[in-house]
């Protein structure tokens, strides 16, 4: 029988089966990997853009991963363009270093980040304003904010075209329960947060993407918790966009905005212009990129 070439994109993987979605027809096909990936130890992920062969029964092979821009372990996903981190104001409470934490560890990646604040119907008046002022440091970073009191998914459709997009975030802060909102015919499992431990349970267990406003979902919560990549301390700059705004008027080259004289971003923080708990971040961060135990 004769086969024809294709690309696509890998939507769903399933027992040693490949779902892809052809580039033009949009057609999908199940596939199979070739054993070559088995002798490299490549496995293909969802989300990975691919070049198979298939006949006209839609069933094909696989025959070369094309090169990836990012790759998550958590869930295992590839080629993830835009993260929904979703940062509850209660239960459990905002850690900022946390979701700088997070922020840092997805610019690297070359992932846009949409903060997505949730909870927000548990707030008394005070602490309603106190997250108003928190939520509102992030926008004016440059950050684009959503509230869950205020959510419209007409907002969202300008920036979900042709995106494959992930949702990110601590544990309990209610990632499945923006998943079904966003697509309620998954119907995930939620869980409640742990009184003793003060976050949740992990509550999904597939990994598929699913057409979303002109772009591609996947409807499994990723990490949690996240280790650094390995960068070198002097990329860490990078990837606080408020901090790298002033690196440039630094006198010293590579400067890390410690103790160097005529530093930019310290005089930027003496005037207020960069927040404390941002900088606090960076130097958190900068100090375990320091520390970091050699991987061999």
């Amino acid at each position: 029988m004769t086969k024809t070439d294709y690309q696509g994109q890998i939507v769903h993987a399933l027992s040693g089966f490949y779902y892809v979605e052809e580039a033009q027809s949009h057609q999908r096909y199940e596939t199979r990997a070739r054993g070559q990936f088995r002798k490299t130890k490549t496995s293909p992920l969802v989300g990975d853009y691919v070049r198979f062969i298939a006949d006209h029964d839609r069933e094909g092979l696989i025959t070369e991963v094309l090169p990836r821009k990012n790759q998550l372990q958590r869930p295992p996903v590839a080629n993830v363009d835009l993260a929904f981190l979703v940062v509850s104001v209660k239960e459990p409470s905002i850690s900022p270093k946390l979701l700088d934490r997070f922020l840092a560890y997805l610019a690297y990646e070359g992932i846009e980040v949409v903060l997505y604040f949730s909870k927000l119907d548990l707030l008394s008046e005070d602490e309603e304003k106190e997250a108003a002022a928190f939520m509102a440091l992030y926008q004016d970073i440059g950050y684009k904010v959503f509230r869950s009191d205020a959510l419209d998914l007409a907002d969202l459709e300008s920036l979900s075209q042709d995106q494959t997009m992930v949702v990110v975030g601590q544990s309990g802060v209610g990632k499945s329960t923006l998943l079904n909102r966003l697509l309620p015919e998954l119907d995930l499992e939620t869980a409640e947060v742990s009184k003793s431990l003060g976050r949740g349970r992990h509550t999904t267990r597939d990994v598929q993407l699913h057409d979303l406003l002109g772009g591609k979902f996947l409807d499994t919560p990723g990490f949690s918790s996240i280790d650094l990549p390995d960068m070198e301390a002097a990329e860490l700059t990078g990837c606080f966009p408020d901090i790298a705004a002033y690196a440039p008027a630094c006198k010293f080259r590579g400067c890390l905005h410690l103790k160097e004289p005529k530093c930019a971003v310290k005089a930027a923080l003496a005037e207020g212009e960069i927040a404390e708990s941002r900088y606090a971040s960076y130097s958190q961060l900068l100090d375990e990129l320091a520390n970091r135990k050699p991987k061999y």
